[in-house]
């Protein structure tokens, strides 16, 4: 029985492009891994030049700014980069990854001693809140802010908008640092220039905007995903035991096969025409990175999880120009994460569950869970 289930599959077999309706609006989605790389290079036909309409479902009730490098186009998408990729890189200074082992390590000793951890709450969100803080320079205290958004940045679970709060919040902590400037990401932002000129309030909020939404539930649908695997394939664990070697790759694959974005849309500029898809001027297409992820032209036996996987061409970071900022930041985490649960963990137990499950007209797709409590048995 195949590991994970493939919404998309029948529609994929049928034609690499399939029309779904999402807000009133009937969009092609592009399934196939080929012809999305193709499009996510097509800038020009296929834009990012759209504030708050980049995300499906569109961010417009939810946000007022545009996020920076996300919702621009070449040329100024590399300059804007420029400015934050310093902070991204992070993860990769050895003083960055000792935090974060230290932190993967308290956590997973809090669960090893408790009878039971919900470990949506009490683990995912933790990591990563407190690694964010160690991305951003910023005193770990703010963890505790951040935590209280819970899973995702932009609305509750009754479907009611939390982005004016996290804006209010970004404004506060840009005033903040005007006034004590340091070396953090809003001190940065406060001393840059674009064009010779300061950020605008807007675009430094666009940026902060990215920063805590653009990798906030992706993350932590990825982790508690990976727990509950383990749950049930105690022997992937034993594997990652004996065979160290196989812990990047095993990352890679789960980026792969649980990756929680099913999709981000482009905008056409002018009218287009997607494998007999008309699009008019000004509507959208998307970029189907999940069902891309499991394209059986790409893939051999794509549906089963395979922690030795080479090669892996997955999407799970984008593709093209926009290819995701935190991508070094969530392989860190989930790398240093997959090595302590093999070397500290014997068994996970689930005792209950509740999947969050995205529902569209066209699909239904499990993303991550609400509610996950396990106990962690200690080798």
């Amino acid at each position: 029985m195949p590991d994970i289930d493939d919404p998309f599959s029948e529609a994929r077999a049928r034609c690499p492009v399939h029309a779904a309706e999402f807000q009133g609006e009937t969009l092609p989605m592009i399934l196939s891994l080929k012809k999305v790389r193709a499009a996510a290079k097509d800038w020009r036909t296929f834009s990012s030049d759209a504030p708050r309409r980049v995300p499906i479902p569109s961010e417009e009730d939810v946000r007022t700014v545009r996020q920076y490098p996300l919702e621009v186009d070449p040329p100024v998408h590399a300059e804007y980069r420029k400015l934050v990729e310093p902070f991204f890189l992070r993860p990769k200074q050895p003083e960055v990854a000792a935090k974060t082992e230290a932190l993967v390590h308290r956590l997973l000793a809090d669960a090893l001693s408790a009878e039971s951890v919900e470990v949506v709450h009490d683990f995912a969100i933790p990591l990563q809140s407190h690694a964010l803080t160690y991305l951003l320079n910023v005193d770990e205290k703010e963890a505790q802010t951040w935590i209280g958004w819970g899973i995702h940045v932009f609305k509750d679970g009754d479907g009611m908008s939390k982005g004016p709060f996290m804006q209010d919040y970004c404004r506060r902590m840009f005033e903040t640092a005007e006034e004590n400037p340091g070396e953090d990401f809003f001190s940065t932002l406060n001393r840059s220039t674009f064009h010779d000129r300061p950020l605008t309030m807007e675009e430094k909020l666009g940026f902060a905007n990215i920063a805590f939404a653009g990798g906030r539930d992706t993350i932590i649908h990825t982790v508690t995903r990976i727990i509950a695997y383990f749950a049930s394939h105690t022997e992937a664990l034993a594997l990652l035991r004996e065979h160290p070697e196989h812990i990047n790759t095993a990352a890679e694959e789960f980026f792969r096969v649980f990756m929680p974005l099913t999709h981000i849309g482009r905008v056409c500029p002018q009218a287009a025409e997607l494998h007999g898809h008309p699009v008019p001027a000004g509507g959208r297409i998307s970029l189907a990175w999940s069902a891309a992820n499991l394209d059986p032209e790409v893939f051999d036996d794509p549906r089963t999880i395979r922690l030795n996987r080479r090669p892996n061409p997955h999407i799970a970071f984008g593709s093209g120009i926009h290819s995701c900022l935190g991508a070094h930041h969530a392989r860190a985490i989930m790398r240093t994460l997959l090595r302590r649960l093999a070397e500290s963990v014997a068994a996970i137990t689930v005792s209950a569950a509740k999947e969050l499950v995205e529902r569209e007209k066209d699909y239904s797709r499990m993303v991550g869970y609400e509610e996950l409590h396990a106990r962690f048995q200690p080798r």
